[in-house]
């Protein structure tokens, strides 16, 4: 794609929001990235623009089909006023994946990739400096050919708007309470479950809902088939250490490619800690339990990073974690990448990507 980028600055800059009340998707920078996509012609018309409304036709066919697909990331400005974005390619990776799916065109990830690098360096000063904040980046996609028929679209808009976030939950660092759905189903294998698309987070909401309810943060799912082997919970791919050895439930077709998840992975490798990716059942989970031998659980995702679990709830059974407390190993993952985020430890991996100083002022 050799196509270039414009850039239309605001004419009128907001306030800062206080760095100690943020919240979390409530807030939004002054500029967003957006190109178009026409069939014959591809994508096109790439521009930072003032952050504003969309106006869009109401037989736009994502109103009527779905035909959406999303992404989340973050950047991070360290101490020496550096900017750092991770692992930005599996993101777009995971993008094209799920555009796939959804019948949506294919984007030039590494084009998309200098974009987001451009609208960052335009709204700079929205990144975040407070322990446990960033800026919180949304790039997604929506059909907007005005038609009422079910077939893939025609036309499209590729959007990046940008967020500054404290933590996803309002416990921070500190465990989390799961409750284990056993009525409704999140996905099924040749579903759509492995892609990041709107409709999986709408059919979660009554779920959620209810588990909010019971003043429980999310849920876990089980397979859509027997409801018997564990998935994901909510919005977090999740991990069990049993024995010693870190197990995460396969990636079977109906389970999202976490980015974070593949990075616990790695990190996990590379410290000789046993981890494997297998099928688990809510039983086995169980009856770890009882035996003594469930010594942590944590979800991942970029959203919370690590987010340690102090109980599960399943049927009529609870299982407390480590004393309802956060374990040692969840707390040095979440350090970890962290501090590889923020530019505070060394990155072994080559997860770190830098948007250069020029670019930035």
């Amino acid at each position: 794609m050799t196509q270039q980028i414009t850039v239309q600055i605001a004419e009128t800059k907001r306030d800062k929001p206080d760095q100690s009340n943020l919240g979390f998707g409530r807030i939004f920078t002054d500029h967003m990235f957006m190109m178009n996509f026409t069939e014959g012609k591809g994508w096109h018309d790439a521009r930072i623009v003032p952050y504003q409304p969309l106006t869009l036709d109401p037989s736009a066919m994502v109103f009527h089909y779905g035909q959406t697909v999303f992404e989340g990331m973050k950047a991070y400005l360290t101490e020496d006023g550096q900017i750092f974005l991770f692992r930005p390619e599996k993101n777009m990776e995971r993008l094209n994946r799920s555009n796939d799916r959804l019948c949506i065109p294919q984007i030039d990830g590494d084009f998309v990739i200098e974009g987001l690098k451009k609208l960052i360096a335009v709204d700079r000063e929205w990144i975040p400096t407070a322990e446990g904040t960033s800026l919180y980046i949304r790039p997604f996609i929506i059909a907007t050919e005005p038609f009422l028929g079910v077939a893939p679209a025609k036309n499209y808009i590729f959007m990046i708007i940008m967020s500054p976030v404290g933590s996803y939950y309002k416990e921070g660092i500190s465990p989390v309470k799961i409750l284990v759905e056993s009525e409704f189903v999140r996905a099924v294998k040749g579903g759509t479950g492995e892609a990041k698309t709107g409709g999986n987070y709408a059919s979660s909401l009554k779920a959620q809902e209810l588990a909010t309810g019971k003043e429980y943060s999310q849920v876990l799912w089980l397979d859509g088939v027997e409801k018997k082997y564990i998935e994901e919970v909510g919005s977090m791919n999740v991990f069990f250490k049993i024995n010693g050895e870190v197990v995460t439930p396969a990636l079977n077709g109906s389970i999202l490619h976490g980015v974070t998840r593949d990075s616990v992975i790695q990190l996990l490798k590379h410290w000789n800690i046993p981890v494997s990716e297998r099928r688990i059942s809510i039983d086995e989970i169980a009856q770890a339990h009882r035996e003594g031998k469930l010594e942590e659980a944590f979800g991942t995702g970029t959203a919370a990073v690590i987010s340690p679990i102090g109980e599960f709830f399943w049927g009529s059974e609870q299982l407390v974690l480590n004393g309802g407390k956060t374990g040692e190993l969840s707390k040095r993952i979440y350090d970890t990448i962290t501090g590889i985020q923020k530019g505070k430890l060394e990155d072994p991996f080559g997860w770190v990507t830098k948007v250069p100083v020029s670019e930035s002022k």
